[in-house]
């Protein structure tokens, strides 16, 4: 029994790389946006330098749980059969796509259409990669994990945590940004978790193993999501509470709000990794 945190390699790549694949959209959108810019899109371009920073720091985590960073390889053999190696292989070319595009586009050496649509085709590999981490979990001997909770999870996360960044880089970025209509996305995505919390909550109840009860996996689990709804809605309060008297948030308050988020969402994450156990007599953590 625990709460999960000693996963922790696994908890940083799963929350960075989905923040990071809903903010890239969201930036995505404000470069193309500023088409008749070229000043602007050159800034917000800069500015996510650190969308590929955080990336890379998920990568790092991730290489961390292998062990050696030797084995990174070996996780790519079964590409097509294996999820994890799905996982691997397009979280890899998300990267990749993403953080060449970035460094073309920074150089000042993308063509514009070109630019345009190998922009759109990085946002949907970070959908396409966050979907990929959701199906590593989808394991009928983890009935904690197998179900439609773990991907409802995963791009809630996406989208609570990638508007608020985006916010926070495109202010940066000293560009106008409709907030308004991503703020509201952000803050359906909270009432979403809200709501698949409960419907989870009330589930384990009916799930057990031979030697335990996955109610009883994580003892505090109750306590610790009202904690991490909390951080939420003060996360969102940061971007959203200037937007509704009408001013633009300031950037040290999105700085906040995406710590608060994050570390929210770190704290989800966690407690999903805590709820592990297998049908039968094992149960891990």
């Amino acid at each position: 029994m625990g709460n999960g945190w000693h996963e922790w390699p696994l908890v940083l790549f799963t929350v960075l790389g989905q923040c990071v694949a809903g903010a890239l959209i969201v930036t995505g959108l404000g470069w193309m946006a500023a088409k008749d810019d070229t000043a602007n899109q050159r800034r917000i371009a800069r500015c996510m330098f650190f969308l590929w920073l955080l990336m890379g720091i998920g990568f790092l985590a991730s290489m961390m749980h292998l062990g050696s960073p030797l084995r990174a390889m070996n996780a790519l053999n079964r590409i097509g059969a294996s999820p994890l190696s799905n996982e691997i292989a397009l979280g890899s070319l998300f990267f990749a796509v993403g953080g060449l595009w970035w460094l073309v586009t920074v150089l000042g050496k993308m063509p514009v259409t070109v630019g345009k649509i190998w922009l759109v085709i990085s946002m949907v590999l970070g959908v396409i990669f966050v979907w990929a981490t959701s199906r590593v979990y989808q394991i009928d001997t983890v009935p904690t994990w197998h179900g439609g909770f773990t991907t409802a999870s995963f791009f809630l996360t996406m989208l609570l945590g990638g508007p608020l960044l985006a916010a926070l880089l495109l202010r940066l970025a000293r560009t106008s940004f409709n907030g308004a209509t991503f703020a509201s996305l952000s803050v359906a995505a909270l009432l979403a978790t809200v709501a698949v919390i409960v419907l989870q909550a009330l589930s384990l109840g009916a799930i057990h193993s031979s030697v335990a009860q996955a109610s009883a996996l994580v003892p505090d689990y109750g306590a610790l999501q009202i904690l991490r709804m909390v951080l939420l809605a003060a996360g969102l309060g940061c971007w959203i509470c200037p937007l509704v008297m009408r001013k633009q948030p300031r950037a040290v308050s999105l700085m906040a709000g995406v710590a608060l988020v994050v570390v929210a969402e770190l704290l989800g994450r966690s407690l999903f990794y805590g709820l592990h156990m297998t049908v039968g007599m094992a149960i891990a953590g």
